[in-house]
């Protein structure tokens, strides 16, 4: 939250103008589209630096409340390192659902790691037999589905892509059997890299 809120705070003071939802230089530099991965040199930080970037105070707030919620769900039960590498991995799988589906566009936002959270915990809800749709998360995840698909201007690559690996990592860190700890690190980290390798294959940075 630290630092999606700094890198907010940053591009506002650079261009005040971005406070309102307009797209400012800064966000440009920081924000993802295939253009600027198919350029020589690849800018692939933009794969992990477009998930740190926000389009107005609303745009932020919202992704900020989801991600303090499913913080204080989650963090407590798989650990601070495997949450932030569980947050990584969705991260970067929303930018290859952002790149593999709408790959002209400018994408930003933490949405896709948050996102990745809620499948996280809804396949977690799964495996330790309790019934997501009983849960606060079961409906919270639909209903972002939903306005995903509803609202013009949402990267449905982007959430669908953060949604999907956070699922994959649910196995890994909230099995009823104990998963040993590297044996869990590995597979997010494979997770990650995977899903830049698909977001770089997508528009045919490699």
């Amino acid at each position: 939250m630290a630092a999606n809120v700094a890198v907010f705070v940053y591009l506002t003071l650079r261009d005040p103008g971005s406070l309102g939802g307009t797209v400012s230089a800064g966000q440009y530099d920081l924000g993802l589209s295939a253009r600027f991965l198919t350029e020589s040199p690849v800018e692939w930080y933009r794969l992990i630096s477009s998930g740190f970037v926000h389009f107005g105070l609303l745009h932020v707030g919202f992704n900020m409340y989801l991600l303090y919620q499913l913080g204080h769900l989650l963090e407590p039960e798989i650990g601070r390192v495997r949450f932030t590498l569980a947050y990584l991995a969705a991260l970067l799988g929303g930018s290859a659902g952002a790149m593999a589906l709408q790959p002209n566009g400018l994408h930003g936002g933490a949405s896709g790691a948050v996102f990745g959270l809620m499948g996280l915990a809804f396949v977690g809800f799964r495996l330790r037999g309790i019934n997501p749709m009983n849960t606060g998360i079961g409906s919270l995840l639909i209903l972002n589905l939903v306005i995903t698909f509803v609202i013009p201007g949402i990267s449905i690559g982007g959430h669908l892509g953060g949604v999907l690996v956070g699922a994959a990592a649910a196995p890994l860190l909230l099995s009823p059997r104990r998963v040993d700890a590297p044996r869990a690190l590995t597979g997010l980290i494979l997770l990650s890299v995977a899903s830049a390798l698909i977001a770089l294959v997508s528009v045919g940075a490699l």
